[in-house]
């Protein structure tokens, strides 16, 4: 089936390039955001990507800037949802903030619409108990920048059904991606080793180990990364970091998931890396 109509909840780093990604590849999309202001960023966030990639070339797909825009309709209002097909949160990483967005989507979305989370770190099988309609939901990780990564983690909960798994793939591959899929737990995969690296990588800088520069080239130069982990830090947002490991702490109760306080200093600063212009270097 072809997925006309694609709802995508929070207009952050990750909201943006979900949505962006569906109008490249054809789909309407109803961004919904709190904040009227977070969404005409988004918009012109959206806006200058796309001119970039025409400009560079660097996308798999036809890139018209007019029709990619005028297919993601911006709103604060969830009503707007109730026609959606499918639908793709991405939300910040506070359970209490993320059940609250779930009960009213619950009430408001199609019966048969199904709910991707695409969070960092919450179990799926948590976020679908506080639904009715447990067997549609599941969590689909992309990968930042998500229009320009092909490849994301798929991860089941204890719930859901094969129909739903099936309707995803189907809608991935409209959107051009390949999947990995794995059961559910904190973190998954991708999260419960990145976060470890992460933080680790923090306590480094702490204890005066290594300089941030020092840390991404060794992980550049010696192991082939196209990123550091503190410049992958950067571009999650530290502030997001921080929400992971300490939802994988409260998860697993492991002293190994305990942030770092240099983490902690810097977010409670306002450094939060790419989305702020400051977290461990310094950006335009």
């Amino acid at each position: 089936m072809k997925f006309e109509t694609v709802g995508v909840v929070g207009a952050g780093i990750m909201g943006c390039g979900v949505a962006q990604n569906l109008a490249q590849t054809g789909h309407r999309v109803i961004l919904v955001d709190v904040l009227q202001t977070v969404l005409d960023r988004a918009i012109e966030k959206i806006e200058k990507e796309l001119r970039f990639q025409r400009m560079f070339n660097s996308s798999a797909y036809p890139v018209n800037t007019v029709e990619c825009i005028e297919r993601v309709v911006k709103t604060t209002s969830y009503e707007r949802l109730k026609n959606a097909d499918y639908l793709i949160e991405n939300v910040t990483e506070k359970w209490k903030i993320k059940m609250n967005v779930y009960r009213q989507l619950d009430a408001i979305c199609p019966e048969q619409c199904v709910f991707a989370s695409n969070t960092s770190v919450i179990p799926i099988t948590k976020i679908a108990s506080i639904t009715k309609r447990p067997d549609r939901v599941l969590g689909i990780h992309f990968m930042n920048p998500v229009p320009l990564k092909n490849t994301v983690e798929v991860i089941k909960g204890y719930q859901t059904s094969d129909e739903t798994l099936e309707k995803t793939y189907g809608l991935l591959k409209e959107m051009g991606k390949d999947y990995v899929i794995v059961n559910d737990s904190p973190g998954f995969v991708s999260n419960r080793v990145l976060m470890l690296t992460i933080n680790e990588a923090i306590f480094l800088v702490q204890e005066q180990v290594a300089q941030p520069q020092q840390i991404d080239k060794i992980f550049k130069k010696c192991f082939g990364h196209k990123m550091g982990p503190l410049e992958t830090a950067d571009l999650i947002g530290l502030d997001t970091i921080l929400y992971s490991i300490e939802a994988l702490y409260d998860c697993f109760k492991d002293s190994k998931y305990r942030p770092c306080s240099l983490l902690q200093k810097m977010v409670y600063a306002g450094l939060h890396g790419c989305k702020n212009g400051r977290g461990f270097y310094e950006y335009d």
